[in-house]
Order: structure tokens, then C-alpha cells, then sequence
């Protein structure tokens, strides 16, 4: 059992204003006429009551229903259900709806959803029946979901087959004059640092993504040097990467993989995300970070930050954006660095410096100096951590390696798989305090 019923809420719990909506009503459709739109009356005062308690969950009761919801950018998306609800799939379903409504209008948006209203209503009726998740793919529903205008043309509607076939997330009949598919393994590094050097967090979230431009209904086959494979074959761990937490989009042959590990799909059209993976084994960190911050008789501060790529020296991280808090009520800022340039955003309270391309092996040094009025309350805000932003082609932490992509279809054509490897980062930071 999933929803019974689903609203969009701006941050205030209203509605945005439609035409077609009275006012103060929500934009909400319910699926088994068991809960209204009344009945989500309140609601928005019980978040905030939740709140200011300490005690919001993303699951709330509200009289005779359970409320299960998330939030994007200044809009909540709430399901509500008087059932026992599957939590999980109810969730997945909700970032499903923002992923499609993304898809459709580039951002998911109070002023979106004013634009589209009509279309919303449409792809809520697909997305979902009588409470339960039906299609889901946007590039299924953009065959008969569009949004041009409508014209009635009697006797020529008909369900699109890619709804009904085996294979639901491709159509058939696809044409390319040239066959290729390209292949991208991206590894986004998650790094946590204590004051004292010490690392608190260190792991690798994984995704391989395709961009697919094949003729017909081909069959692919992926082989990666997975751990778990090479033992099977005999060949040890040299050079092979153990996957944690694989997840596959629906297009794999999962018993497939189960068997034999082999990595088997007849690939959707276009731009998918084939898996994601992690590897929660502690990573040298990439980007190393050390600060000294002296303060001069409560009038000024200076800050030394040193930065040293620790990955090998052939490779080059590129756009290096490292962001460094300063008190809130810092002035006169003066910088010097040895690479790069620095920018003080006082809007952000940060210094941002910026390397284009950063060797490893190398250390770059930048020195910041501000006036300072009161170091007392710099010391009461304390200091929020430096975070680190890049990106290094060519290269990834983990060793992941795309070992071969066999492309099958019945007429045999020759096809041109390309492979680019990406490591960046995700959430790093070093603590400074």
C-alpha cells in the first residue's frame, strides 16, 4: 500500500496561486477518495510547531492521517495516507515526482508549478493509481505527456507500446546513422577533518552514467574489475575494486548479476544513471588542508591556509575552490597567494580562492589579512569548516575500471563505446575549530 492522496505546499503551506484552483485550496490529487483536501488543513502549523520543538520527523500524524514528506527548493511535497503505508516506497516515490517534474520543467519551483498546473495534474494521474506507483520514467511519459498544445484528433490515441512492453523504459524502432554509447564513471569524494588532523569520515560514492545512441533493441554487457568477479575467475584482488551498496537501474538483469556478476541490460534511450556504488574503505584525502589563524591585539587577524594535492603527479585537479569562513564582521581584507586568486564574499562571511589547475604533488600557500573590530565575537559565532571543491579527470580513487562494454543487437552493427573517468568532490571539509 502506498499514498492515498498527494499536495504540493509552498513553505508557507499555501498553494501557490492557480486559476484553475480556488483560493487558499492546495494543488493535491487524491487517489482513493478516502482522504480530501481539507484534510491537510493545519498541517503547515504542525510543521512549524514540530519545529520550534525540536521534535520534526519526516513522518507526522495529523488527525486521522499520516503525513510523509520532503522538501524542494521553497516547495513541500506531502503524501498522505490512512493506511499502514510502505514508508520507504511512499519516499521514493516523492523524489521520483520531483526527479520527473525536474525533467519536465528544468526546475521544480513555486513559479513552475504556477506555469504548469494543467500538466501537473496530468502526470499525477500517471505517475500514480489508486495509491499505488505506476509509470514513473520521464522519457516514457514524454511520448504521450507533452507539453505543446492539444489537439482532439479522433480514432489516432492510443497507449504508447513502450507502456505495455517487457522492456517499458525503451521504444522500439530507434535509428541512429552512428552507433555509440558513451560511458561515464564519476567518484565523489566525502572527507571529514578534525581540528587536530585527525579523519573523522572518508568515503567514495560512485555512479556510472550512459548517454546510449544505439539502433533497434541491443543487449549490452558491462564488465568492470569487481572483486567479487575476479575471485570467481580465479585471478585474485589484484587490481580489483569490492562495491558496497550497488544499486541498478531497473533496465539491469539482476538474477544475471546475482549468478555470475555480469552486468547485462538492454539500455533506455538517451541519458540514465546505470548504478551507483560506495566503498566505505578510508581514502588517502586527495586535497590536504592546514590553517593558522593569529590574532593580533583584538584589531586584525591573519589567515594561513596551505594546500597539497596528495594524488599522483600526472593527474591535475581542475576548478580548485577553496572556501574559507571569516568573522562576520571582518574588513579590509588584503590577500597574497602563491597560485590562483582569493575574493572575499562578505555577503557569505568567506574567502573564496580559486585555482584553475592544481598539480599533484604540489602546495600552494595563500595568506589573508582583515581588520578585525571584535575577536570576542568572532569567538562566540566559532568557526564554521573550510570545504574544498574540485575535480580531476582521468582518474578515479577507488581503481574502478570499465574492463569491456559487448554490444549485441540482431543486426549486427558495429558500435563505438567511449569511456571517461571523473573524480570530484562531494561533501569535504576540514574542521578548524
Amino acid at each position: 500500500m502506498a499514498a492515498s492522496a498527494l499536495f504540493i505546499l509552498d513553505l508557507k503551506g499555501k498553494v501557490p496561486p492557480l486559476a484553475a484552483v480556488p483560493p487558499q485550496a492546495l494543488l493535491g490529487r487524491s487517489y482513493r477518495g478516502d482522504v480530501g483536501l481539507s484534510e491537510l488543513e493545519g498541517f503547515p502549523s504542525l510543521l512549524e510547531q514540530r519545529r520550534q520543538e525540536g521534535t520534526l520527523t519526516p513522518l507526522l500524524p495529523h488527525g486521522h492521517i499520516h503525513c510523509l514528506w520532503i522538501r524542494h527548493a521553497n516547495l513541500y511535497l506531502v503524501a498522505a495516507t490512512k493506511k499502514n503505508g510502505n514508508a520507504s516506497l511512499i519516499y521514493a516515490f516523492l523524489y521520483k515526482v520531483v526527479e520527473v517534474f525536474c525533467e519536465y520543467f528544468k526546475e521544480l519551483e513555486e513559479e513552475s508549478i504556477r506555469d504548469n498546473f494543467v500538466i501537473i495534474y496530468e502526470l499525477l494521474d500517471e505517475l500514480m493509481d489508486f495509491g499505488f506507483p505506476q509509470t514513473t520514467d520521464s522519457k516514457i511519459l514524454q511520448e504521450y505527456i507533452t507539453q505543446e498544445g492539444h489537439k482532439l484528433e479522433t480514432g489516432k490515441g492510443r497507449v504508447p507500446t513502450t507502456v505495455t512492453n517487457a522492456v517499458s523504459w525503451r521504444s522500439e524502432g530507434l535509428r541512429y546513422k552512428k552507433n555509440e554509447v558513451f560511458i561515464d564513471v564519476i567518484e565523489s569524494v566525502n572527507l571529514l577533518v578534525s581540528a587536530t588532523g585527525s579523519v573523522l569520515l572518508s568515503e567514495v560514492v560512485g555512479t556510472i552514467k550512459l548517454k546510449v545512441f544505439l539502433s533497434g533493441m541491443p543487449e549490452l554487457r558491462l564488465g568492470l574489475n569487481d572483486r567479487v568477479l575476479f575471485e570467481l575467475m580465479g585471478r585474485g584482488k589484484n587490481k580489483s575494486v569490492e562495491l558496497e551498496d550497488v544499486k541498478f537501474h531497473q533496465c539491469v538483469r539482476l538474477s544475471r548479476f546475482d549468478s555470475d556478476r555480469t552486468i547485462s541490460f538492454i539500455p533506455p534511450d538517451g541519458d540514465f544513471e546505470l548504478m551507483s556504488y560506495r566503498l566505505s574503505t578510508q581514502v588517502k584525502p586527495l586535497i590536504w588542508i592546514e590553517s593558522v589563524i593569529e590574532k593580533f591585539s583584538h584589531s586584525r587577524v591573519e589567515i594561513m591556509v596551505k594546500a597539497k594535492g596528495q594524488f599522483k603527479k600526472q593527474s591535475v585537479a581542475n576548478g580548485v575552490e577553496i572556501v574559507v569562513p571569516v568573522p562576520s564582521d571582518a574588513d579590509s581584507p588584503k590577500f597574497k597567494t602563491t597560485v590562483g586568486s582569493a575574493k572575499y564574499l562578505p555577503e557569505k562571511n568567506v574567502i573564496i580562492w580559486t585555482i584553475k589547475s592544481f598539480p599533484g604533488g604540489k602546495e600552494h600557500l595563500m595568506r589573508a589579512h582583515f581588520g578585525l573590530p571584535s575577536v570576542d565575537r568572532e569567538e562566540e559565532e566559532g568557526r564554521p569548516p573550510i570545504s574544498v571543491r574540485f575535480e580531476i579527470p582521468y582518474f578515479t580513487v577507488s581503481g574502478i575500471q570499465v574492463r569491456y562494454m559487448k554490444i549485441i543487437e540482431k543486426s549486427g552493427y558495429a558500435a563505438l563505446p567511449w569511456v571517461r573517468y571523473i573524480t570530484q568532490s562531494g561533501d569535504y571539509q576540514f574542521r578548524t575549530s
